[in-house]
């Protein structure tokens, strides 16, 4: 097999990497029959020299391989016909942005596989970068307290060298009396509240938080059950809610009155009720006051409507204006504060990359090189110029 790893196109350029140079080396070696080519690129976080001295050829054509690796989407104008591609292309939630990337890979009859669909046998992803858009959505939710408040500046993460020495800033921050409310327990909240803990933000139970005042900083971490209940009932079920959704009304409205920070970890799609309204907001007692929407789904298709935009790396944060219910300077009296990046793990681009190309290997290598591999076919969103069987779903959305 011949495999090729990309150059990043995307506008908003990405400096990860799917695999580092000491992995493409492990990968060599433990497998003789594979070569791998890196396309030359002067922003990867990894450079082409560290790609050379590790073995691996670097060169612009990658026509001879037979799968190309990728991290973002890929431009439309170097698509390559009848390969086989792995990248997250964002387009299994019918996203209008990608809409011509799923026509265009149609055409092409590229075989498309989409990291985000990737699972084992219970249904749980295999692969992703969840744990460190966590990671630095919480270290720039606490940013954007300290800015707003003028009372700490938490230097940016993409300014430090690593996570290790994030870390390093995190002790004595004066924090106060903040009241932070996660949402969601997988990887993207797992990762954020590692950082809450490294700060020695205290946490509580969903109701002890919505009880009690608090004379330190606390947080608290909320799971579907916790945020929904099935109209006109006050059990929940779980798997039912899974499969109906749509059947179900928010109950977050308590914390929206109790919280200062939002950090939204949770995965959405239309049939999920939103958290709550615009005209929620407008509320004097909607007391959260920043928000730090690390899943960055935009409105109105989006579940936190103050997300309008992405924002960027380098300006994070943008202002909400509830009453006009339109973009605003950040950290104006009577606004919200948003923090909508929508690549946080390129902050931190190695040590993201690293854990990322770890999780390639152990979980999914193997199954690229079975020819019946289940979790590779339904990953699979695009073949022989189709949808496949799994994807019928998005017919709509590309005719």
């Amino acid at each position: 097999m011949k495999v090729g790893i990309l150059r990043e196109g995307k506008i908003k350029s990405d400096t990860r990497v799917p695999l580092t140079p000491k992995q493409c080396r492990y990968l060599q070696t433990q497998n003789p029959d594979l070569e791998i080519f890196v396309q030359p690129s002067q922003e990867r976080c990894f450079s082409d020299f560290e790609y050379h001295s590790q073995g691996i050829s670097v060169t612009e054509n990658l026509a001879m391989c037979d799968l190309l690796l990728g991290v973002k989407e890929v431009p439309l104008s170097t698509l390559l016909p009848d390969k086989t591609y792995l990248f997250f292309s964002h387009t299994i939630k019918k996203q209008p942005y990608n809409r011509e990337l799923l026509r265009s890979i149609l055409q092409h009859k590229i075989r498309l596989i989409d990291y985000e669909c990737l699972r084992d046998s219970s249904g749980q992803r295999v692969i992703a970068f969840g744990r460190w858009a966590g990671i630095v959505g919480a270290h720039n939710a606490i940013l954007t307290w300290g800015l707003r408040e003028g009372k700490f500046n938490l230097k940016p993460m993409y300014q430090c060298n690593d996570w290790a020495e994030a870390q390093t800033h995190y002790p004595n921050l004066p924090l106060s009396q903040i009241k932070l409310v996660v949402t969601g327990e997988g990887r993207v909240a797992h990762g954020a509240t590692e950082v809450l803990d490294l700060m020695k933000i205290k946490r509580v139970a969903p109701q002890v938080f919505l009880a009690k005042n608090f004379n330190e900083p606390v947080y608290t971490q909320l799971t579907v059950k916790d945020m929904y209940r099935r109209k006109g009932q006050t059990f929940f079920d779980q798997i039912h809610y899974y499969q109906n959704p749509e059947q179900y009304e928010s109950i977050f409205a308590p914390y929206t009155h109790t919280a200062n920070i939002m950090l939204n970890g949770i995965y959405w799609d239309r049939r999920i009720p939103v958290f709550f309204s615009k005209e929620d907001m407008k509320g004097q007692d909607f007391t959260i006051r920043v928000i730090a929407d690390v899943t960055c789904d935009i409105a109105p298709n989006s579940s936190i409507p103050s997300t309008i935009r992405a924002s960027s790396i380098e300006e994070p944060i943008y202002g909400y204006d509830p009453i006009l219910e339109q973009e605003t300077k950040p950290f104006q009296s009577g606004c919200i504060d948003v923090m909508a990046v929508d690549n946080l793990p390129n902050e931190l681009p190695r040590d993201a990359s690293e854990d990322f190309g770890n999780q390639l290997i152990s979980k999914v290598w193997t199954e690229l090189n079975q020819t019946n591999s289940r979790m590779i076919y339904e990953a699979t969103i695009t073949v022989d110029g189709d949808l496949n069987q799994p994807y019928e779903y998005l017919r709509d959305y590309v005719s």
